[in-house]
């Protein structure tokens, strides 16, 4: 080993040594029957458990309308594993530890015998930990959160503010509400029964390892902190693309068009991880307060405003890598006169000192060409002197990339001298791989969003003045566009990267779309 080994050894830093341990407890998740604990809870929680992350003892209760047998449950779950987990097959022996701890509650959300029968079950572990340490996980519809909480708290499975040694939490999925008046109304009905500090909101987006990384990224390299402002950034950019269409999800779309399903949460949460002001300290609430203020910082829209900031777009029938797509108005449980949006694009402004005057492009959609999550930084271009004064907009302004996914890495663009003869300019790339600096697998989401709720570290998890925030923002524009048809500018077809409107979005501006590209 030479000294610069040695010194990279020694100058990795460790940060969550001061994590609270995780207790043994017990894990029940409402609706069990779902599709998303089958794709994603269960195998989630097997390899925590393969990794030696869940507690000793522990327990796993799914509940749900359907009757079933511990057994049955826990053979569905083998098979949901097998399909659904990064390492599909699952090792015997290790499934059959884990499988021990699985259980199965049958009851109706609504009836009071089944939360008894859950009481008597939890009582049954004889481990007073399990009994009163109880992460309740509702994968339900949000219609029913309110009154699952209701009926655990009336069962005295969930204690309002429990300052005792033992502790209750309860995690939400996404849609939180479906306007800010409805999330207003959640979270009062919520509060009445759990305290704030035991309400954890997810957005998977917040579990993923890149996503997280911009916040390293940003303020333990100097070098970039520096450029981090309106004194050197032109523009920003922030997509997250989809090649899928709707498909089977049409009547939740018909409900929250892409404005509701992605703009709301996952793209207002990244623009918030990149803008935000550093923390005073990394504790949960110290990061969660900068976002609520960076969100709070966004410039709303008046109704008048949302056509010139705000395009929608619907597809109709395309290709995508060769292979035909219907129309969005031919989906499955679609109407065939919906003018439900399956792209966004946004101008958005921060008033902020930071960020007075910097333009953040937001865009999203169904059907584009290429699945993608990236944060493009555009920086300010070079004085029209020298190389500039003679290459005009073909001297390309430098700019970084955070790839948040697939490819998952950062790159920097700058321009560099192509070899030979002649005196010739092309942007050129640095770029940083996880894949290949790191060479280990990248965590699902959930497997560290779990952790983080059984940990009791709400750090990434949405509070509730960031959540109605972020409805604050988008309300206006549903409103804007109520009972307004689509025009032939919002129509795109699938495998294209949006609608005409898009583009002359930023046209109007001086700038452009910058596309992500497969990275070989």
């Amino acid at each position: 080993m030479d000294q610069t080994d040695h010194l990279d050894e020694l100058l990795t830093c460790r940060l969550d040594y001061a994590r609270r341990t995780i207790e043994p407890c017990s894990i029940v998740i409402f609706g069990a029957s779902g599709d998303l604990t089958a794709r994603k809870l269960i195998p989630a929680l097997y390899h925590l458990f393969v990794e030696k992350q869940l507690p000793d003892p522990f327990r796993i209760i799914g509940f749900a309308r359907r009757e079933k047998t511990h057994e049955s449950w826990r053979e569905e779950m083998r098979a949901a594993l097998q399909q659904f987990s990064r390492t599909k097959e699952a090792d015997p022996a290790k499934w059959q530890a884990f499988a021990s701890n699985l259980y199965y509650c049958q009851g109706e959300f609504g009836g009071e015998k089944a939360y008894r029968g859950l009481a008597e079950q939890l009582a049954a572990f004889h481990h007073e930990t399990l009994q009163r340490n109880l992460l309740f996980y509702l994968s339900t519809s949000p219609s029913q959160f309110a009154e699952v909480v209701e009926h655990l708290h009336k069962a005295g499975l969930l204690i309002k503010d429990d300052t005792e040694k033992n502790w209750q939490r309860v995690v939400v999925e996404k849609p939180f509400g479906h306007d800010l008046r409805s999330a207003q109304e959640l979270n009062a009905d919520l509060t009445r029964y759990a305290h704030e500090k035991q309400i954890f909101r997810i957005d998977h987006y917040l579990g993923k390892e890149t996503v997280q990384n911009i916040l390293m990224f940003r303020f333990s390299n100097a070098i970039f902190e520096q450029l981090w402002n309106r004194e050197c950034v032109d523009h920003v950019q922030i997509i997250v693309s989809e090649k899928l269409g709707v498909g089977s999800r049409g009547g939740y779309y018909e409900e929250a068009g892409a404005l509701r399903d992605m703009v709301q949460n996952h793209l207002l949460q990244v623009l918030a991880l990149v803008a935000m002001e550093p923390p005073v300290t990394l504790e949960a609430e110290s990061i969660r307060d900068e976002k609520v203020k960076l969100l709070k910082s966004i410039r709303q829209f008046l109704p008048l405003q949302v056509p010139g900031n705000v395009v929608r777009g619907q597809y109709v029938a395309g290709t995508v890598d060769g292979q035909p797509r219907i129309g969005y108005r031919q989906e499955p449980k679609v109407r065939p006169d919906s003018n439900v949006e399956t792209f966004v694009a946004l101008r958005l402004f921060v008033d902020s000192w930071r960020w007075s005057g910097v333009p953040f492009y937001l865009r999203t959609g169904k059907n584009l060409p290429l699945s993608a999550s990236e944060v493009r930084v555009q920086f300010r271009p070079t004085p029209n002197v020298l190389f500039a004064a003679q290459c005009g907009p073909k001297l390309d302004a430098n700019a970084i990339t955070l790839r948040l996914q697939p490819d998952e890495g950062i790159s920097l663009r700058f321009n560099g001298k192509i070899p030979g003869a002649s005196l010739q300019l092309r942007p050129v790339r640095m770029h940083f791989s996880y894949d290949s600096e790191f060479g280990a697998y990248t965590p699902e989401a959930y497997e560290r969003l779990l952790l983080e709720a059984l940990a009791g570290d709400a750090t990434l998890f949405i509070r509730r003045d960031e959540v109605e925030t972020a409805w604050s923002i988008v309300d206006p524009i549903r409103e804007a566009w109520a009972n307004q048809s689509l025009t032939d500018r919002e129509i795109y077809q699938a495998g294209t990267w949006g609608p005409p409107a898009a583009d002359e979005l930023l046209t109007r501006h001086n700038h452009s779309w910058r596309n992500p590209r497969p990275i070989a």
